[in-house]
């Protein structure tokens, strides 16, 4: 993988990474969440109401591969 992600983006408390490697993608998906000290920690554990924007992060994830792929 390349040590810097090649395309992210934000939905709600939601992130999704986009890495490359010799033309292969994978995606990391991550909700953003206040710690008990008030600061911002990652998990990618998620509750009900993380889920819709949890599908829409992937749906827009696969769009965007798809189209870098058919770029290339």
């Amino acid at each position: 993988m390349t040590k810097t992600p090649i395309y992210k983006f934000r939905l709600g408390l939601i992130t999704a990474t986009i890495w490359e490697n010799d033309n292969f993608y994978s995606v990391d998906m991550t909700r953003s969440y206040k710690n008990s000290e008030g600061q911002w920690q990652n998990t990618t554990s998620y509750s009900h109401a993380d889920l819709l924007n949890l599908a829409k992060c992937a749906e827009r994830a696969e769009n965007w591969i798809a189209r870098k792929s058919n770029v290339s």
